[in-house]
């Protein structure tokens, strides 16, 4: 015990010297106000009951009494997604974020969005406008297809950015802190646009950026902030095969407390380690069949190695921790047993198609083709996908829960135009006045008069 120490105060001290990280509202450094820790809050827990922002909106149903509709308590009977005999907002069907049913409205909607602001996962910042004149975050940018928060998230630590944002469910941003300081913040409602590459999580929206900081889901970090947030690789996506990572855990104070807030690996394979960084002593071994215990764990370490590596089949939600330094001693000291420590694997590539910004090398010009062919397939996706619907019909609502409460008009003359809100769903009303679709354009915004102009111009092209 005589040597540990000032092994362990040499290493303190070493890890203080790295550069620190910013703290915001909803950083990393800062989970305690956070009630969610998934990127879709599908582990909400708490107990607003109104929908809309901050709770202003319509009062929920209570989950014991929706048997008519697809979830109730009665369809969760072991309480795996909240529902029971209260009307708090859930997400139990893994949509992009906490709802719950309403009474019916005279135009059938019959749930709603709870827009809660405690359900931001750590390492979400927040909605920003992107004007795009600057842009609101000034490094590289990209689309894909297939994106996702963390390919954003990848792809921007791969540049060494310290933020990255993902817009319109398909493009994707890099940037630093003083790109934050000067950002507009836009309403969190603003960022509904789901992402191309998972239903289940929001990337955007129309002139907004979702912002986060790219240490979420990293394979590697070292810590040194009396308190913080550890996500599994790859989070908020499931973590792949084969990966090997590590992170240094050296908050101030004799002892550490972690509390897991979600915890779900494939199977025993799927192994996370924590160890003495000082001695490489194991003190804790959880795994897909061995979870952490319920409540807090309290280690007497002055740093801890976390180590979590995934066999060749392993795909699983993954694990987020929160930590925290204790200045007392009174913690559970026990090694399991003696091991070397493992060095963290390289971060992965990044799947998109990128764009130089400032001080990047300057592309070639068959990145310049890949990049444009790329934005011309993304629009095509968009309009093939609306074609369906377009065909002889000339406004459709196709709520997100439940079959269109509005049906189609098979006047295949007249004008469009492309609008949406939230909850989820997409409208083409007919021209102003048409009795199908009066009092509803109220409670909808259209697209941008660019992107309107885009959609027409492809469509009559086809």
């Amino acid at each position: 015990m005589g040597t540990r120490a000032p092994k362990a105060l040499l290493l303190l001290l070493l890890l203080r010297l790295l550069p620190p990280r910013g703290a915001s509202a909803g950083s990393l450094q800062s989970p305690g106000l956070s009630e969610c820790f998934q990127v879709n809050g599908a582990d909400y827990r708490g107990h607003q009951n109104r929908t809309g922002p901050r709770g202003a909106g319509r009062p929920c149903l209570y989950w014991d009494q929706t048997q008519q509709h697809s979830y109730s308590s009665a369809s969760d009977p072991q309480g795996r997604w909240g529902l029971g005999a209260h009307n708090f907002c859930r997400n139990p069907d893994g949509d992009v974020q906490p709802w719950c049913y309403v009474a019916e409205t005279e135009e059938g909607i019959y749930w709603r969005y709870c827009d809660i602001p405690t359900c931001h996962m750590p390492g979400y910042l927040g909605c920003f406008v992107d004007s795009g004149a600057p842009p609101a975050l000034s490094g590289p940018s990209g689309t894909s297809t297939k994106l996702t928060v963390q390919v954003c998230l990848r792809f921007c630590r791969m540049k060494g950015y310290q933020l990255a944002g993902v817009e319109a469910g398909y493009a994707c941003f890099c940037g630093s802190e003083s790109d934050l300081a000067r950002g507009r913040p836009a309403p969190a409602t603003d960022c509904d646009q789901i992402c191309f590459g998972h239903p289940g999580q929001l990337c955007g929206g129309d002139g907004r950026l979702g912002i986060y900081e790219v240490s979420v889901g990293s394979c590697q970090g070292n810590w040194t902030a009396p308190q913080g947030v550890i996500y599994s690789p790859d989070f908020p996506d499931e973590y792949g095969p084969d990966r090997n990572c590590s992170w240094v855990l050296a908050p101030p104070g004799a002892a550490l407390e972690l509390a897991f807030r979600l915890f779900e690996l494939a199977d025993p394979r799927d192994r996370l380690e924590l160890r003495d960084a000082t001695s490489g002593s194991l003190l804790r071994a959880f795994d897909g069949a061995r979870p952490p215990p319920p409540g807090p764990l309290r280690l007497r370490a002055a740093a801890l190695r976390l180590t979590f590596r995934s066999d060749a089949r392993g795909h699983a939600q993954g694990f987020a921790l929160t930590f925290q330094g204790l200045q007392d001693a009174d913690a559970d000291p026990a090694p399991l047993e003696g091991s070397t420590q493992t060095p963290a694997a390289p971060l992965d590539g990044a799947n998109v198609s990128c764009s130089p910004g400032p001080g990047a090398p300057e592309a070639s010009m068959g990145a310049q083709v890949f990049s444009t062919v790329t934005a011309v397939s993304v629009l095509l996706l968009l309009v093939l996908s609306l074609l369906r619907l377009l065909r002889g019909r000339g406004c459709l609502l196709a709520p997100g829960k439940g079959s269109p409460t509005l049906g189609p008009s098979r006047d295949p003359t007249r004008s469009w135009a492309v609008w949406y809100r939230r909850p989820r769903g997409v409208a083409l009303p007919c021209p102003p006045g048409d009795p199908q679709v009066e009092g509803l354009t109220a409670s909808y915004r259209p697209l941008s008069a660019s992107s309107q102009s885009s959609l027409r111009s492809l469509i009559s092209a086809l």
